[in-house]
């Protein structure tokens, strides 16, 4: 089959592919401006934060099947997939322990100020009084709003720090909640008022897409944390910048509301001017090697199963 990958692809697995018989074309810096002239003739396009709009999918003339490698596909256009008869697959899962990793890292960095001990350090500046006060996260609660793959990760990591756990996510069983020992809520804004720390593991969809606003800032406690490692479009970045200089919110973000495509090499630091309570990483959450090769491993057991059977793994469409 003809595989167009259009993004980073570890290269052992490419190699996999290639000696399984594929006709491999690898571009890492292709983007949606330029996917259209290159898909022509391919069966199978693997990307990762490359979008897939409208456009690139009637190009396809050929195109059967679009992988997401990785979990959310909010990138793509997965409704005109499907009425095209082009089936949409993720590898759900397979970044989780990576998210949670991170995540955890920005709650413990905020609380302790490392970025801020490290900047001192550097230009010389001893200051063990002022870098001596942190409130500590054990017995502190935190709120996980989004109860799937990395949600999951974060809670058991978290109670390992004992902190207490509370979550709001109304699509997750009784049983989900229970298996981290997790407290159910009702809303976000009632888990928000009651959390130390608050950590956001949910798609971008039309519904959820600026929920964390106004008046969600609102209501969080002054001085808490906010981690968001999983879409910038769930976050109001002038609301949030309003918080963190108003009530001294600190947060941690590896996504972005304005992102820089995966070829740019600068990003707008403008938004966040003048909050310096805000740590942020260039959206690398999924980028561990551990995470890397199991979200290779899981696209290329999509592809052989697709070829043995005619059938599509984790399809989402």
């Amino acid at each position: 089959m003809k595989i167009l990958i259009a993004d980073k692809f570890p290269a052992h697995w490419t190699d996999v592919l290639a000696q399984a018989g594929h006709q491999i074309t690898s571009n890492p810096a292709l983007d949606e401006t330029t996917l259209p002239a290159a898909i022509d003739g391919q069966e199978i396009l693997i990307v990762r934060s490359t979008k897939v709009p409208a456009a690139v999918i009637d190009a396809g003339k050929a195109l059967k099947l679009i992988i997401r490698a990785g979990a959310g596909t909010n990138t793509i256009d997965v409704k005109h997939a499907a009425e095209k008869g082009v089936a949409v697959c993720n590898c759900p899962g397979t970044n989780s322990i990576a998210v949670a990793e991170l995540a955890m890292g920005l709650m413990l960095s905020l609380d302790r100020r490392i970025y801020h001990n490290t900047r001192d350090l550097r230009a010389g500046v001893w200051n063990k009084s002022e870098y001596s006060k942190a409130k500590g996260i054990f017995g502190r609660t935190l709120g996980i709003i989004g109860l799937g793959h990395i949600g999951r990760e974060v809670a058991k990591r978290a109670e390992a720090f004992g902190m207490k756990i509370i979550a709001y996510d109304p699509f997750a069983s009784d049983e989900v909640f229970a298996s981290v020992h997790a407290a159910r809520y009702a809303d976000i804004y009632t888990l928000a008022a009651d959390a130390d720390a608050v950590t956001v593991h949910l798609p971008e969809t039309p519904e959820t897409k600026g929920v964390f606003n106004k008046k969600f800032f609102d209501v969080l406690k002054p001085g808490a944390i906010f981690i968001n490692a999983a879409r910038g479009g769930l976050v109001v970045t002038t609301d949030l910048v309003e918080a963190v200089k108003t009530k001294g919110i600190k947060a941690g973000l590896d996504v972005y509301e304005n992102e820089p495509k995966a070829a740019d090499k600068t990003f707008d630091f403008t938004p966040f001017e003048g909050a310096e309570n805000i740590y942020g990483t260039h959206h690398i959450g999924a980028s561990t090697d551990q995470a890397q090769d199991a979200v290779a491993e899981c696209t290329v057991r999509i592809i052989d199963h697709y070829q043995q059977t005619g059938e599509f793994l984790y399809k989402v469409n």
